[in-house]
């Protein structure tokens, strides 16, 4: 079956060959290592940079309009709404502190009309993480079984704004899985936390869906 999924020939985004083995060897540690994909996604905007989510995913994850960089050991997803906002960036190894990790290098900058009150959020602090590790260790797991997937954009003033992406984005009932399951394990676990705001484009999300879990 034709795909609309476009694969370039010349990469939205340049991989490094240590960034590309750095990935390719993380990944070996995963389960069914052979068929995921590194999913690389603009999630958020902190002052006047991008912020951004990377995870591994299999083929269930790709939306028509995706760009695929292929490799022969690795493919890397990016999502449609990202490519404009990723065009021309470099992914490679960076050492900080002895330690080695993937770092992003980004020519382009948000549009300067991003909304004020998602500008200059907090994302560094102790809070922010707790409630980013909240979202990695309990609330992704579960949304994952359509599609779903959430992101911390940042802190403010005890509000925690989040993205949703994946099968949520769009999703009818994205106000439910808020509500009933992400805003209760955030409150929960990270009490300084008073409220909990969607700031999704859901009118931008591409076929969203459900898919049951797998038994």
């Amino acid at each position: 079956m034709p795909s609309n999924e476009e694969e370039y020939t010349e990469p939205v985004l340049h991989v490094t060959d240590a960034a590309r083995r750095f990935v390719v060897e993380a990944k070996q540690g995963e389960e069914d290592a052979d068929t995921l994909a590194l999913y690389l996604e603009v999630t958020g905007v902190s002052g006047d940079q991008f912020q951004y989510s990377m995870w591994f995913e299999g083929p269930e994850g790709r939306r028509d309009g995706d760009v695929i960089i292929g490799h022969d050991d690795l493919d890397i997803v990016i999502p449609a709404a990202s490519v404009a906002s990723l065009r021309g960036a470099t992914l490679d190894v960076q050492e900080s502190s002895g330690e080695f990790g993937l770092a992003l290098v980004n020519p382009n900058t948000p549009p300067s009309d991003v909304p004020e009150f998602l500008k200059d959020l907090d994302t560094d602090s102790d809070t922010a993480r707790q409630v980013q590790a909240v979202l990695e260790e309990q609330v992704n797991p579960q949304i994952a079984a359509h599609g779903g997937r959430a992101d911390l954009v940042g802190l403010k003033d005890r509000v925690a704004y989040l993205r949703l992406s994946g099968g949520c984005q769009g999703c009818g009932l994205a106000a439910v899985t808020l509500s009933q399951g992400i805003v209760v394990a955030i409150k929960e676990m990270v009490p300084e936390i008073m409220d909990v705001v969607d700031v999704t484009a859901h009118q931008d999300g591409q076929n969203p869906y459900y898919q049951s879990a797998k038994k």
